[in-house]
């Protein structure tokens, strides 16, 4: 995935319940979609039919669930060559994974957290050449949210840094998931950020979060974007650009407006990252 010709704008994540309202109500903000290929791949019918009318009018990326780079499972070789017969098949942009494992013998139906160990880097690295080889494209690897560190040698920021140096990856940058982890392990997300391989980044996730306890957040993509994480993603821009970022939302849809609201709103703050003079208004309030 190249950081130069994948997709432009704000994106919103592509869910099946989000069908209906936006086939009645039309792309409005949106400049691009995500969705994920486990949940396509096979479908055929009149599902597959609508699918392909919006592949067919808007650019796609696909962020993939399931392929648990850091597992001690064999790649799934298979899978990976099914994506990318579904990736020429609608014209899909990239491709993206998290730099996590979900499953073994089976699968987990959660992302864990992998061993910041020298090994693991090894690991993860010749998993995501190799997947890069099969699907013939660069890919890109998020950053995601953890709860419990395990069998750590080095930090998260290096462990990351390695990894997609090996693999001469791209990176798939998610500022809710440094707000949650800085958070929860006691960092500041600020420099967590400007440590980060931001040449590589190919674009940008935003999200909401479970507030458990004031030390305690969980990633779930089931609410609003709060303020802070609309600081951090302004804190990207200015050190990297208004790189293509998408709203992520999974459940407890609201209204389709106000997706279309918050996808505004990343494009308020690109063009404030565009316009230094907008920049601070833009990052502290509302668009």
């Amino acid at each position: 995935m190249s950081r130069h010709a994948v997709v432009a704008g704000a994106g919103l994540g592509f869910r099946r319940a989000l069908l209906g309202p936006l086939e009645a109500s039309g792309a409005g903000p949106v400049d691009f979609y995500e969705l994920a290929p486990e949940n396509w791949i096979g479908v055929g019918g009149r599902l597959g039919a609508r699918l392909r009318a919006f592949t067919e009018r808007h650019p796609f990326v696909c962020h993939g669930l399931s392929l648990s780079l850091g597992g001690p499972a064999p790649l799934d070789e298979t899978f990976l060559a099914r994506v990318r017969r579904f990736i020429d098949e609608h014209g899909i942009r990239g491709y993206s994974e998290h730099l996590s494992y979900c499953g073994d013998d089976a699968h987990l139906y959660d992302l864990m957290p992998i061993p910041f160990t020298g090994d693991a880097v090894r690991h993860c690295a010749a998993r995501i050449r190799r997947a890069q080889e099969i699907l013939g494209r660069r890919i890109a690897v998020e950053n995601v949210s953890y709860y419990t560190p395990v069998g750590a040698e080095m930090d998260e920021l290096a462990f990351i840094r390695a990894v997609v140096a090996e693999a001469d990856c791209e990176l798939l940058l998610d500022v809710n998931n440094i707000h949650v982890n800085s958070i929860n392990h006691g960092y500041d997300a600020a420099a967590f950020l400007a440590g980060l391989p931001l040449e590589r980044v190919a674009y940008i996730h935003v999200a909401g979060h479970y507030d458990e306890a004031a030390d305690l957040k969980i990633d779930t993509h089931g609410s609003a974007v709060i303020e802070p994480v609309w600081a951090l993603l302004a804190q990207a821009y200015a050190h990297c650009g208004p790189l293509p970022t998408l709203l992520e939302r999974d459940f407890n849809f609201p209204p389709l407006a106000e997706l279309h609201a918050e996808v505004a709103r990343i494009q308020s703050l690109q063009a404030a990252a565009r316009s230094p003079g907008l920049a601070a208004s833009q990052a502290g309030g509302g668009a």
